[in-house]
Order: C-alpha cells, then structure tokens, then sequence
C-alpha cells in the first residue's frame, strides 16, 4: 500500500486536482489551464512562439491551438520576427494584459492559500523545491550574470549562511578573501547562476588575479537542487569560460567541512597543491591545468 510507485501517483492526483489542471475554466477565467500557461509566458517577456513551445513542452499543433484560441479571444497578437520571417513573436494586448494581471493575482491568492493549509510553511516549501528541482532537472539553464545581480546576491547570500552553519568558528565574509566584482566580469572572468525556471538555484564565480592563474570562487548548488550533477555542470562551464578567455591554469581553495566539494575536485582532474593564499576559512588548496 505504502510502496514508491502508488506515493508518487497520489502526489500527482492530489497536485493535478489541487491547481485545477482538469479544470475546463483554469482558476475561473474561462479557459483551460493549457492558454493559461501560454498566456503567462507571454506576459513573462517569452515572445518567441518556438521558445514558448519548448519551455512549455507542447507540441507543434497544440501550441498552435491555443494561440490560436487566444488570438480569437483578442488577448495575443502573433506576427513575423523582424530577423527572421520564419520565426513568430508573440505580444499580449491591452485585453491579454488584463487579463494576465488577473491571472497573477489569482495564481498568488492561491499559493498562499496552499502555504496557510500547513503549520510547517517552511518545510513545505522546501519540499515544494525539492520535487521542483527533480522534475526540471533537464531544463536548469546556467546563464553568465552580473556578479552584483540580483540573482547572484541571493545565490551568494545563501551561500554564506550556509558557510556559517557548516563551519565550527562561523562565517563572516568580510574575514575571507572576498572576490571583487570587476574580478569576476568579462574578459577578466565571469559568474554563472543556475536558474530553475524563475529560481536561481546554484553559482559559481570564475575569478580573474594577475598572477598567471584564475580561481574558482562560491561554487554553491541549492539543497533541493543536490544529487542532480549541477555542481559538475557549474564547473564544466566555468572551465569552459576560462579557456574561452585564453587562462590556462585555474586554482580553488575549500574547507574540509564541505566533503562534497573536495570529493567533486578529486575526482575531476584536480589536484592538491599547498596553501597559497592568507584566507582564514580553507584548508584545502587545488589546481588543475587546462
């Protein structure tokens, strides 16, 4: 009775009946939940008809019908992509944009509505990642960003708490040999955030030094996001940045409290090389040649 298989069938019932996805009027709008995710993206900034198609995983004919239907209905205008006459755009009107708003505020009454059934907000939510993270694991893109964005600030506020609970004297940053942000910035270096959907869930820095190495800084993946290769994906890509700006010998340093760290570089072509910086945190010293 309590076997993997019938668990994960009751999660999926409860989660396709709990958001109305059998609903013939998704959230009382009067369509069903299929044009609701196409307007959505549409009113997320996604204009490209085949990269809505792909973020939504729908067929070439399903997609479109539902523009279909969403052009008939006045809220979606489709024309040919200036570059491309091959390719089609797609753009809310006044009436889609409405129309979008409301959606939004229905979509949050919701959520919250689902996170004030639990007592246990938080570990909800964290579940909540979990399966999400499992379920998207395919489709976590890693994009270069600004070191001082907003996505990388939360990345790398999440991961100095983290340093904080797993090291025995804490963590404070302002301690550590701190990387600059012009450091980490083309064509010096860069800094590559996971996204999972809207959600930043992983980064990791590549930081530029005049002294004939760069090093790998704030390698960090989201706990829900763990046991899915990401870690190994932020360091091919950062890997490949660095040969893609001609640096051919990179270095890292990390604390022998993060094992899994250490047990990712040794087992990718790292090797270890005594101290050679003054932070206080690390005691573990890496290189690897490219």
């Amino acid at each position: 009775m309590l076997d993997p298989v019938s668990r994960v069938r009751r999660f999926n019932r409860a989660v396709t009946s709990a958001v109305g996805a059998l609903d013939t009027s998704f959230l009382g709008r009067g369509r069903p939940l299929g044009a609701a995710r196409v307007l959505n993206a549409i009113g997320h900034g996604r204009s490209d008809v085949a990269d809505i198609r792909d973020y939504l995983g729908l067929d070439s004919g399903l997609m479109s019908r539902l523009l279909r239907g969403l052009e008939d209905e006045g809220m979606v205008e489709t024309s040919a992509h200036d570059g491309d006459a091959r390719r089609r755009v797609a753009r809310l009107t006044r009436t889609g944009r409405r129309e979008f708003a409301a959606y939004e505020a229905l979509s949050n009454t919701q959520a919250e509505s689902f996170l004030a059934q639990h007592s246990q907000r938080e570990a909800l939510l964290a579940a909540m990642d979990l399966v999400a993270s499992a379920l998207t694991r395919e489709r976590v893109a890693l994009a270069e960003m600004d070191p001082q964005s907003d996505e990388a600030h939360y990345c790398l506020g999440e991961y100095y708490a983290e340093l904080g609970r797993r090291f025995k004297q804490g963590f404070d940053v302002s301690l550590s040999r701190h990387p600059d942000a012009k450091d980490m910035r083309r064509p010096r270096g860069t800094f590559i955030v996971a996204m999972s959907d809207t959600l930043p869930i992983g980064c990791v820095g590549l930081k530029g030094t005049d002294h004939g190495y760069a090093e790998i800084k704030r390698l960090w993946v989201a706990p829900a996001a763990r046991g899915l290769r990401l870690g190994r994906r932020l360091m091919d890509a950062t890997e490949d940045a660095a040969r893609g700006l001609g640096i051919a010998l990179l270095r890292l340093d990390t604390n022998s409290a993060l094992a899994e760290a250490g047990q990712l570089y040794r087992t990718t072509g790292w090797g270890e090389i005594p101290r050679f910086n003054d932070d206080p945190y690390p005691d573990l010293f890496f290189e690897k040649r490219l």
